[in-house]
Parts: C-alpha cells; structure tokens; sequence
C-alpha cells in the first residue's frame, strides 16, 4: 500500500523522551579484588567445583597501533591460573611442560572456547608460532580436563597428561564464538588473521572472515577425539562478524538457540553491526528489525529467562559501542569508543527484542574482552542459560565478572602508545536483585544516527509525528512493517529539503496489532523505530 504524506513546514514543539519499563530485575556489582592476580583480557575459561581455570589471552590493555608492538610477546599469557573467588586464592603453572604446540595455542588471544562436562573445548586462537616466526590464527581443537588441570595445579603436580590436541583447517578462526544447541556444536563467525597486524593498511597479514555457522559433533572417549563435520550455514553478509556476543538463548518456544548479537565489520563500512542473528537448531534469522546500540564488542553477558514470563533477558556489561547515553541524550561515535553502559535486551514471548539501558553503569571504561563467569550454585538450563524464577531470594550472586581492558579515555585508539589502557586484575560479583523496588529501565527510543529520526508519542493510537534530519536534498522512503519482517505500507519522498522534516503519520486498519516497526531510509542510511500502540 502506498501512501501520501504531507511535510509539516510550521515547526511545533514536542515532547518526548526514553521510554521506561518497571525492571523485572536490577543489577547490583560488588568490586572484588584477590591478592597477586594480574589483568588478563580476551581469554578462555572453564570451571569446576566453584574454582575457575583461565587461559591465554593478553596481559596488556588495547592492542597498539605500531606493528612492531602490536601482540607482542611479552603481552602473551604463558600460565594456567586457577582462581578460587570464594575463599579468594589463586594459583598460577607455567605452561612450559606441554608439546610446543599447544604452548602456543594455548597462550593465544580470542579463542573460541566451550566446556562440556569436564572438558573444556578450546579452538583456535591468534598468536605467536615460533616455527613460522609469526603470527597466525591456529588450526587446532585442545580438549582439557579442568578438574584435573585445576587439582594439578593447586598442588604442584604435572598436568599434561590431561590436554590433548588435534589439527583441522576448519579450526583456524580467532575472534568468533564457539556454543551448543542441543548435541551439536557451533563456531559462529569470526576470521582468519595471519600475519602481523598493521592498521596502515600495508600488507603484512591476511585476513579473512569465515562468513559462516560451521556445525559438527564431537566424539570424545577421553583419549580419541572424533569430529563430525555438518553442514556449513554461510552468509557474506550476516555472518560477516567477530569480537561479538555469542549468548546461549531459551527462545519463545521453549528451544535452545543462540543469539549473535552485534559485532564487527560491516562489509561496506568500519561500524559495528547494529541488528543480530538468531541460530536455531535449524537455521538462522536475520532480526533487522531489532537494533542494538550499547554494547557492540565482545563483553561479560549474563543470561537470564523467566519461564513464567516466557522472557529471555540478555545483561551486557560495558565495553565498547558506537552509541552511548550522556545527559539523556544517545550520542553517536564513529570512533566507537569505551562506554561504562549496562544494559539488557529482552525478548518477549512473541519474539519481539528490545534494548533498555540500566541505571546503573560500570564503575569506568571497562568490560571489552571480559567474561561473565556463573555461579555453579544457581539453577540453570542445560545450556547454561539462568532460571531467573528460580532465583529464591531478592538479592542472588549469579556469578562473576573477571579481566578485560580497563581504558582512561573513552577514544584512545589513534594515540595509542600501550600506556593508555591496562588489563583489568579487577573482579565483580554480580547480583540480581528481584523485589517490588527495582525501579525502571530505559527503553532505547531515542534519536538514532545521522538521521535523528525521532517518533512521537509513543506509544500512540496509530497517529503520530516522525521527525528528522537530512544533510542534503534526497529521496526519502518510509516504509512499516509488521513484527514478522512484512511490510505493510510504503512512500517515497521525492526531494526531501535538507535539515529537520517533520512528518505526519496515520497507521491505517491496524486492527488488533499492538507493535510495528517504522523504518526511514535514505540513499545512504536507514533508521528504525518501534511503534507501540495503545488505546
């Protein structure tokens, strides 16, 4: 259907502002600190018994812009360390007793990593191979026993007998995430870098993006491991992410999935992905119609759902974004800078995303390239997901925050000189807080990118205002769709006067639907909005 809009030239005043929606919910982080642990970020880890096993990952703060500098060596993490954060120990083993080459996979960076019963899986990885005298991303899958390797640790005794390594070119891929949905694995996005990394553009490494949801099983008797390679999903576009969130998902009819939320690059621009990807046991499904604004990089999530409520609630913590809040406004950085942001994005039953900011942040510009770590006394699913019903008291630890790069300044990539950033030693306990005063959280309804699109009010009967802003002369579309991806009506603007337009809006027949998605799209961006309507 196609319809005729009227641009309004006489400029009238509105107000609006973020919605809020009582919190299911509130975060509450307590700062923690162990006697003698360093910083790490971008590392794997498993657990066993309520202690944590952490490896590789990088010692310093944001990887330098100098090649010669830029995960260097010394930077690599060369121990297994086993942390206790209850009675706050921990231990550290050189990594020296094992073959060579699983010294080197195994203090790399960005590793895709999943632990199954005892084992955890380990593949991939970007670092140093002294054979090749560079660096490259890895080919191997590393099966360790944690409680064996943790025991053996705390008491001095060897442990390489419970590490076992095998090599596929399937495996070579740094920065991607490796899950489960029911019996199969899942390495989801990410690339292959080899080479030196250099941001001048100068041809010292190679780098591709596998664009793919790679699928296999694994069978492991504890001394042969078997892998099953199954169908390869791809996506040049989509797929096309790393330096994510991959988050095991509870979906609305009751399966296990996974979300990919966010990520980098876009293939035709250097911004963060603002839409996500839902992975299924099946297939995938693009969600365009959810844009996500706070929480880009890969960062510590916790994973909640209400089975009463039938809500899944994703929490991220800090890291790095394009957008952030300051005095209530949403301000766009193409920098992509550190935020302290918190917040969650919480599907309903009927499958419908939304981001809503927290009021409490991260007590600086932390998070990238830390991990969320759960409490193994809490009730969760077999995907590890938390069964936020079954949280018994207003106030449970469900886990831990541990590592990642702790930044000065929100925009230090192009000074960077390694003095700016540090990893984070810093550890927090994260506790949920459910009971009739956790107040409200901000639903993300403000301007977005250069288009500053704005709709208001909303919610609205199906009468409404969109405003915003063009740099230049151009045709414009609007275009509504309903919550399935449908469009349901559609105009094109011809000429559209550069700076604010403000359009009147009319939802015609919108029968017993209470949610549509408005989407305004120009030559060279697009924005959308969620419209809710109430009586």
């Amino acid at each position: 259907m196609t319809k005729v809009f009227s641009v309004i030239i006489a400029l009238s005043v509105y107000s609006f502002s973020a919605f809020t929606q009582i919190a299911p919910f509130n975060i509450h982080i307590v700062p923690m600190d162990i006697e003698g642990l360093g910083g790490l970020q971008s590392f794997a880890f498993g657990q066993s018994n309520g202690k944590w096993l952490i490896i590789g990952g990088r010692l310093d703060g944001l990887h330098r812009r100098q090649p010669f500098a830029s995960f260097d060596l010394a930077g690599n993490n060369n121990q297994l360390i086993v942390i206790d954060p209850v009675s706050q120990q921990k231990w550290t083993a050189p990594l020296t007793s094992l073959p060579v080459a699983l010294q080197e996979q195994l203090s790399s960076t960005n590793m895709e990593f999943h632990q199954e019963g005892n084992y955890l899986y380990v593949i991939g990885g970007y670092g140093y191979q002294a054979a090749a005298g560079s660096r490259k991303t890895f080919d191997n899958l590393s099966a360790i026993n944690v409680p064996a390797v943790i025991n053996a640790v705390i008491s001095g005794s060897p442990f390489a007998s419970h590490f076992r390594q095998i090599s596929d070119p399937k495996f070579a891929v740094t920065g991607g995430h490796l899950q489960k949905i029911n019996n199969t694995f899942y390495l989801i996005g990410g690339n292959k870098f080899d080479g030196n990394y250099n941001p001048m553009g100068n041809p010292t490494f190679t780098q591709k993006y596998t664009d793919a949801i790679h699928k296999f099983n694994i069978s492991d008797d504890g001394i042969n491991i078997t892998i099953s390679h199954l169908a390869t999903i791809t996506d040049a576009v989509n797929l096309h992410r790393r330096d994510y969130n991959a988050v095991p998902q509870i979906l609305p009819n009751g399966a296990e999935g996974v979300t990919a939320f966010s990520g980098v690059f876009q293939p035709t621009v250097d911004l963060p992905f603002l839409n996500c990807v839902n992975i299924d046991s099946s297939n995938y499904e693009v969600n365009n119609t959810f844009q996500q604004y706070y929480n880009h990089y890969h960062c510590a999530v916790l994973p909640l759902y209400s089975v009463s409520n039938n809500e899944m609630h994703n929490v991220f913590f800090g890291g790095i974004a394009q957008f952030y809040v300051s005095s209530g406004v949403l301000v766009q950085d193409n920098n992509v800078p550190f935020v302290k942001t918190i917040a969650r994005v919480t599907r309903n039953s009927e499958g419908i995303m939304a981001e809503y900011k927290l009021p409490v942040e991260m007590p600086g510009l932390l998070g990238a390239g830390a991990e969320f770590i759960s409490n193994p006394g809490i009730p969760r699913f077999s995907n590890g997901v938390l069964k936020l019903d079954e949280f018994i008291s207003d106030s449970t630890l469900a886990g831990y925050i541990y590592g990642g790069i702790s930044s000065s300044a929100a925009n230090i990539f192009f000074s960077n000189n390694g003095t700016q950033s540090i990893a984070s030693s810093q550890i927090f306990k994260v506790y949920v807080i459910k009971n009739a005063t956790t107040g409200t959280h901000d639903l993300n309804e403000l301007s977005i990118g250069t288009l500053k699109m704005q709709v208001f009010p909303n919610p609205n009967d199906g009468n409404f205002v969109v405003k915003f802003y063009l740099n230049k002369v151009e045709e414009t579309k609007i275009s509504l769709f309903n919550t399935d991806g449908k469009k349901i009506e559609e105009s094109i603007l011809r000429e559209v006067k550069s700076g604010e337009n403000i359009i009147q809006y009319q939802i015609i027949n919108p029968g017993l639907r209470k949610t549509y998605i408005l989407m305004l799209e120009t030559a060279h961006e697009k924005a959308t909005q969620k419209i809710i309507l109430e009586p």
